[in-house]
């Protein structure tokens, strides 16, 4: 079965919130020098913006979570290896398959203490209210300084974030299984510095080939 509606959806939400925080961050420190601004900031300061620094911690905290479970699947995290690489192929594998599993229970951990806390929070009630069940004992829970919306929804990536990583964490696992091969990224790589060293080299080769030649010819008149 293909998964890459979930990688689209992963990266897509990733691109949207760096985007997105951008641009409040943006719009906030503008906001910030015209209201210094002697014909302007009448004006400016009735606009509120008061929310934009809360939205933004929101937006890097979702960022945040979702970004480390796209680097579980491309192999992004920095992780020491010493221990593998020493280690005969036939042994390191079974101590690979044993930080892939143990990074699963661990984020399946926080998952289920997060989707705890976040039911807990007001997610129980506000489901519980939308189907019309009125429950008095039941907690609507706190609502956020600045944006005023229920924290559930903004704790909500804690669970969302770490059920993902877990089931990015099993997928690798299996994949190393199945091929003896993990995905990793090399932290040292820039892209296109390869392809401009080979082509400089190629020229170099071109360039001596061609004093070469003409070398030879000279020698021969």
């Amino acid at each position: 079965m293909s998964l890459r509606w979930l990688d689209r959806l992963e990266e897509t939400l990733i691109a949207f919130l760096m985007g997105a925080a951008t641009l409040v961050i943006a719009m906030a420190v503008l906001h910030r020098f015209l209201a210094g601004v002697p014909h302007l900031q009448d004006a400016v300061i009735r606009i509120d913006v008061s929310w934009a620094q809360e939205l933004c911690i929101y937006m890097f905290v979702w960022m945040a979570k979702f970004g480390a479970a796209y680097g579980v699947r491309a192999g992004t995290h920095v992780g020491v290896d010493v221990l593998v690489r020493k280690l005969k192929p036939e042994h390191a594998k079974y101590l690979v398959i044993f930080s892939l599993l143990a990074g699963a229970v661990f984020t399946a951990t926080i998952g289920t203490l997060g989707a705890t806390f976040v039911w807990e929070n007001g997610a129980h009630y506000a489901f519980t209210h939308a189907f019309g069940i009125e429950n008095p004992d039941l907690f609507e829970g706190p609502t956020s300084p600045d944006l005023e919306i229920p924290t559930w929804i903004a704790y909500s990536c804690v669970p969302l974030g770490s059920y993902l990583m877990c089931f990015r964490f099993l997928q690798v696992c299996w994949h190393f299984i199945r091929t003896g091969e993990a995905p990793h990224a090399d932290h040292g790589h820039v892209e296109g510095i390869e392809d401009d060293v080979a082509a400089v080299g190629a020229a170099k080769t071109a360039e001596e080939a061609a004093k070469g030649s003409n070398g030879s010819k000279g020698d021969r008149a």
